[in-house]
């Protein structure tokens, strides 16, 4: 088969203003960043909002192995379906990350026949909206310095200051840094992975750039000595945090190696953060679209739930139907394969367990699903197939798609029953409602989601709770921070665990994204690079063509 970058290269993309037009998006919405992208001006949804909105589809997954699932490329494959069908179909997706790109997961465009393209400068500065982000984010961090630094007239108390600054690289230096070293202003500081921004969540829960700028100034970012909020507003820098991300408020449009349309906005991950694209893109393709195909970040507990409790709640949106993809490798990877890349039926078979939880997840909120087989180019014919029934005798519709190697026309089986399961009319149930007690909410999505037995707060995470319930921020819902790797927060703990006991560490409030964040485990915001990165293998020749990726 052909490489990922033989395929891209062989592809005759449509100028950009042809896709906009399949989808109805006049051209003076446009704006243009070369022949083959462009932002939508976010304000189209308000031209279209009395237009009715399509069918919302959410792509999830069983919990993963190390390389992932293939959601991404899932979701482009459906699309590309849809639109073979003849149906008026779009992708949402998020902008992948520098950190795994650079590291070891690479690009999250897609691969083989189900790509976005142009995947090198998409997976790379694309229209800089992460690069706003992060200079948002650390204008904030320089003006709180330079405000204590010339005489803290706000009483900031240096040892209660919650704003950490970001970096779009994975860089485990600095996770703990020192601030102005040798000076009175000296305090210890760490770095977050930009993906963790809080301005990124912030961004893809708005649905316009008046809502932003009032959004970023209620950000919570230290106490003052009398234990009192301080914030963005505070520090008079709302206008200029806005200001840099005006171009970025705007959703960015693409297209696939078969030209559908794809929108690409907002980058939180799935295990630290929000997990979702913006709210901004999946309204607008809900008002051009018949049938919009998204997805969450990780499996049905992480980047699901979040999707459904934080942005289906925030926003107002009906997810009509769920995909729950389901893998060989991640089958034998939670079955305890000695070699989860070799056949191993009889792990196989112990791994149905947390495909079997994953099932249940997405049972409980009540939206239609099926359960998709994601075939890739090294998967046995037969342990695929035996796969398929072993999901059938659970009781559960499942399809077998190959959108790696034939693209949309891999997944036409899926689309023909996402098409009949999304007019089955189910309504979404939340885990919580939002005025439960913190520790109620937080113990709704561990007992449901993870199959903990309990939740335990250590002592930092008691106090965070305690100036959280003063303030009265207790009213947000919850976003869980844990390890993907396991339904609990022990990476070490794969399958279905047993009784476990969920440890929070830390409960931080992120009001500019409207949540609690609830750090669970030894999760780390800022991730490190592998022994040997994937930027190892990158080069640029002389014609600027990128090689290694």
């Amino acid at each position: 088969m052909l490489s990922d970058r033989d395929i891209a290269e062989g592809v005759t993309l449509r100028p950009i203003e042809e896709i906009a037009a399949s989808l109805t998006i006049p051209a003076e919405s446009l704006i243009h960043y070369g022949p083959n992208i462009a932002k939508v001006r976010s304000t189209l949804c308000r031209h279209l909002e009395k237009r009715p909105d399509g069918r919302l589809i959410l792509v999830t997954a069983m919990s993963p192995t190390p390389a992932g699932e293939g959601k991404t490329t899932v979701v482009i494959g459906l699309a590309q379906a849809f639109r073979a069908l003849g149906l008026n179909a779009s992708a949402c997706i998020r902008q992948p990350s520098l950190g795994p790109f650079f590291g070891s997961k690479g690009g999250a465009t897609g691969g083989g026949h189900s790509q976005v393209i142009p995947s090198d400068d998409i997976a790379l500065q694309f229209t800089g909206d992460d690069y706003a982000v992060i200079a948002g984010h650390n204008l904030i961090s320089s003006v709180l310095d330079n405000h204590i630094h010339f005489g803290n007239k706000l009483g900031i108390d240096t040892a209660n200051i919650f704003w950490r600054r970001v970096s779009p690289i994975s860089d485990r230096a600095l996770r703990r840094v020192v601030v102005s070293p040798g000076t009175v202003e000296e305090r210890m500081d760490e770095f977050h992975i930009s993906a963790a921004s809080e301005l990124m969540s912030t961004l893809c829960l708005v649905r316009d750039l008046d809502e932003f700028r009032a959004r970023v100034g209620k950000i919570l970012l230290a106490l003052d000595k009398n234990g009192g909020p301080v914030t963005v507003d505070d520090l008079k820098i709302t206008g200029a945090v806005t200001a840099l991300m005006r171009s970025a408020i705007h959703p960015n449009l693409v297209q696939t190696n078969e030209g559908s349309p794809v929108f690409i906005h907002g980058g939180p991950f799935g295990n630290i953060s929000l997990g979702c694209n913006s709210l901004i893109a999946t309204s607008l393709a809900l008002k051009v679209s018949d049938y919009v195909i998204t997805e969450a970040g990780f499996s049905t507990e992480l980047g699901a739930e979040k999707f459904f409790d934080i942005k289906c709640r925030a926003g107002g949106l009906k997810p009509d139907a769920v995909v729950i993809i389901a893998t060989t490798r991640a089958l034998r990877f939670h079955g305890h394969a000695t070699d989860y890349l070799k056949k191993d039926t009889d792990a196989l078979k112990k791994g149905l367990d947390n495909l079997g939880k994953h099932i249940e997840n997405i049972r409980s909120f009540g939206v239609p699903f099926i359960v998709a087989v994601n075939r890739r180019p090294e998967d046995d014919d037969a342990e695929i197939d035996a796969l398929a029934s072993m999901i059938k005798a659970m009781g559960v519709e499942a399809s077998i798609v190959d959108c790696f190697e034939k693209g949309g026309a891999g997944g036409v089986d899926c689309v023909e029953r996402l098409v009949k399961k999304a007019g089955e009319g189910g309504a979404l149930r939340f885990l919580y409602n939002t005025d439960e007690p913190v520790i109620e909410k937080i113990g709704a999505v561990a007992l449901n989601m993870y199959g903990a037995e309990k939740v335990e707060l250590c002592d930092d995470a008691k106090r965070d709770l305690s100036l959280i319930e003063r303030l009265g921020y207790d009213a947000l819902p919850v976003c869980i921070a844990k390890t993907p790797r396991s339904l609990s927060d022990n990476p070490k703990l794969l399958g279905r665990p047993g009784p476990f006991t969920l440890k929070v560490k830390r409960i931080r409030p992120a009001l500019g994204a409207g949540y609690l964040v609830v750090e669970c485990g030894d999760i780390l915001l800022m991730p490190g690079l592998p022994s040997s990165p994937r930027a190892e293998l990158m080069d640029v020749d002389a014609e600027g063509r990128i090689t290694g990726i």
